[in-house]
């Protein structure tokens, strides 16, 4: 017999920082009885010699929104979401990684470390290099370049 249950779904509305205009996209989640498929189609990564590796660290962090100061991109963004006190990479927040190409990044995975409902409110943040998987707390991935806050539905 085949098992029904209600699919819960969220979806975070990408945006590049100011020095990044042209970067956007969209994240979605879709809660599975295996775990969240997890979706992201992001376009206008940078390809300039600063970011040459094309690969961009990818986390959901614990803050709540996306505005800015002028100074600090995405200050309320706060730190990656890590409701267990786990060392980093194993924050339920830590994500692969965007392999940029030609400015275009698309990425599927499933993940059983959240459940939509845990992620909604929070948001998407898009770092300008690649995580190390290592460095403490978050991964020596560099400056916050995009954002997107997590919202039911899609």
């Amino acid at each position: 017999m085949e098992r029904k249950f209600k699919t819960l779904s969220a979806i975070a509305r990408v945006k590049g920082e100011n020095a990044f205009p042209e970067l956007h996209g969209t994240v979605s989640f879709r809660q599975t009885p295996s775990g969240v498929i997890v979706t992201a189609r992001i376009f206008g990564l940078p390809a300039d010699a600063a970011y040459g590796s094309g690969i961009f660290a990818f986390h959901i962090h614990e803050g709540e929104t996306c505005e800015g100061n002028g100074k600090t991109p995405f200050p309320g963004s706060g730190g990656h979401y890590n409701p267990r006190g786990v060392p980093h990479p194993y924050h339920a927040g830590d994500l692969p990684p965007l392999f940029a190409c030609n400015g275009y990044a698309y990425m599927s995975f499933l993940t059983d470390r959240f459940t939509v409902n845990e992620v909604v409110g929070k948001v998407v943040i898009i770092h300008s290099k690649p995580d190390d998987f290592k460095t403490q707390p978050s991964g020596d991935s560099g400056e916050k370049i995009a954002c997107g806050k997590i919202a039911r539905g899609f």
